[in-house]
């Protein structure tokens, strides 16, 4: 049963957003398409008994009407320059679309095949962190908690620890070290029972993660989990010592069961083998990660961050590898399970918050995080449904879009990362998002968080004569490419631009997409009569 918005931490705040009521009127708004004529009066009377008596301003606000845009504007020709760089990279002007509007409204300057879906690949981000920094907050933080039972008596904890993830999307190693820390200073040197994981805030099926692109160990490959230890992943690193002849080999986080010699003895030879044999020995083996052979001096220092085949393990390994490493040690087992509610009721032992929704949007658009995209989208659904699915994620951005944007046609979110070969978005429709964005109060931290074009995040390696006038997300996969924010041209107006290139040879159509945002760096004026 999907629990009531009281039963959800979020709507039991008095936030701005005020996110029980927002998603209550919501599930109004677009009960034809996402919900039940049961749950749609169940909403009804949730925001009618709401403490806060009254929707936030946005809400209160009419239901825009389909932005004009593309779909509803002439078409117009590529600029030549940009028509010149995918002639250039051999992509057909027919795999490609290309907007650009005025941020503010008016007719678009470039308008080409945008009501086609296309695949942005980690575009689709934009999608995913517009509707959580409106739906949940800027200010919006995840909790991760600690409880215990029983009680302590010379240092040992007769009972069980329990540790609750409610969808952390950064819960790194130094937090994770900080909560166990929490156990010692409440004087526990030995726990007499078992540490359970409770996962349950997420219910995702398990996937293989071999099975998007066949590399289980490549960290964006790691899967959302209510307890996300480190993005599922550890960091190898080995220094070699020519002195002593040996080189020095490191854990981060300290993960139980895994065999980890301290030094290694350096010998001459290349590197590439020693690293392959490191990852085949990693997908055989899941407890002996590093070859017990010779380290090759030519590898130089190495920090390899891999994510762990056996994922599901993660978590367990790295708590108990963390609590051993400091010290303490463990009677009973480390298993899975649910936080009793007598316990739940109490206060915890210790409460991990995690840097807010604004930070968090931050690393995912510089960085393209994939698995921190996927835990908001699963935050979404949790906070809207009581436990975070795909299904209900997706719930949650559509009654998201379809308040903000009215009949705009839908994203195919998929997984709300864009690390998917089925999501599609329309330009038209990434571009109508854009600008609506631009009016929502989160609009300055989504624009910050976008790459800057030739400054830092994957736009970094950009080389431009126009840095810092564009702030873009980009996106890529085998065949899609993607580039997709706002552009601000040298006579101080702010547009919209959307670039998408599907088929074989996409990624080649990146230049292009540079181009077409230079040129419009360079648009003196927004001419609606020279570009229609």
């Amino acid at each position: 049963m999907p629990a009531s918005p009281h039963s959800s931490p979020l709507a039991r705040r008095t936030s701005r957003l005020g996110l029980s009521l927002a998603f209550g009127l919501l599930a109004l708004t677009a009960c034809q398409k996402s919900s039940t004529s049961d749950e749609a009066a169940s909403a009804a009377s949730a925001a009618a008994s709401s403490p806060d008596g009254a929707a936030s301003a946005w809400l209160a606000e009419p239901r825009d009407p389909t932005p004009t845009l593309a779909t509803q504007a002439a078409s117009t020709t590529i600029p030549p320059i940009v028509l010149q760089e995918l002639e250039k990279a051999k992509v057909s002007p027919d795999h490609v679309a290309l907007l650009v509007v005025p941020v503010d409204g008016g007719p678009p300057l470039v308008n080409h095949r945008t009501a086609e879906p296309m695949n942005p690949a980690s575009v689709m981000k934009l999608v995913t962190t517009a509707a959580a920094l409106d739906l949940l907050g800027t200010s919006y933080r995840w909790h991760t908690r600690l409880w215990t039972d029983g009680t302590v008596q010379d240092g040992t904890l007769n009972g069980n620890v329990y540790l609750q993830g409610r969808g952390d999307p950064k819960l790194v190693v130094e937090r994770l070290w900080l909560l166990m820390r929490e156990l010692q200073h409440a004087g526990i040197r030995r726990i007499g029972g078992d540490i359970v994981l409770d996962h349950s805030a997420f219910d995702v099926p398990p996937v293989d993660p071999a099975s998007f692109d066949g590399d289980p160990l490549r960290p964006y490959n790691a899967r959302p989990d209510a307890l996300l230890v480190n993005f599922k992943t550890f960091t190898l690193k080995i220094t070699p010592d020519e002195a002593q002849k040996q080189a020095y080999v490191g854990l981060e986080p300290p993960l139980e069961g895994v065999t980890l010699p301290a030094a290694l003895p350096l010998a001459e030879g290349k590197c590439a083998p020693w690293l392959n044999k490191l990852a085949a020995l990693s997908l055989k083996d899941r407890n002996l990660i590093v070859p017990a052979e010779p380290y090759p001096a030519s590898c130089g220092i190495q920090q390899l961050t891999l994510a762990h085949p056996a994922p599901e393990q993660f978590a367990a390994r790295a708590v108990a590898g963390m609590w051993k490493a400091l010290g303490g040690e463990l009677a009973g087992s480390i298993r899975e399970g649910t936080v009793p509610e007598a316990v739940r009721g109490r206060r915890p032992l210790a409460d991990s918050a995690s840097p807010t929704a604004s930070e968090i949007v931050h690393d995912i658009n510089k960085f393209s995080n994939n698995v921190m995209a996927q835990q908001v989208f699963l935050t979404l659904g949790m906070e809207h449904s009581g436990v975070g699915t795909l299904e209900s994620g997706k719930q949650a951005v559509t009654q998201w879009w379809q308040h903000r944007l009215g009949d705009t046609p839908m994203p195919d979110v998929q997984n709300g990362s864009g690390l998917s070969r089925e999501g599609r978005v329309s330009a038209s429709s990434l571009g109508a998002m854009l600008q609506r964005v631009w009016r929502t109060p989160g609009m300055p931290e989504f624009v910050a968080s976008l790459p800057i074009a030739g400054v830092d995040g994957t736009l970094r390696r950009t080389h431009t004569a126009f840095k810092g006038n564009a702030h873009l997300k980009t996106g890529t996969l085998k065949d899609a490419s993607a580039l997709a924010g706002y552009v601000l041209s040298e006579t101080g107006r702010r547009y919209v631009m959307v670039a998408m290139a599907n088929g074989s040879n996409a990624q080649s159509a990146r230049p292009a997409f540079q181009a077409l945002m230079e040129w419009v760096i360079t648009q003196p004026v927004a001419s609606s009569g020279s570009h229609s």
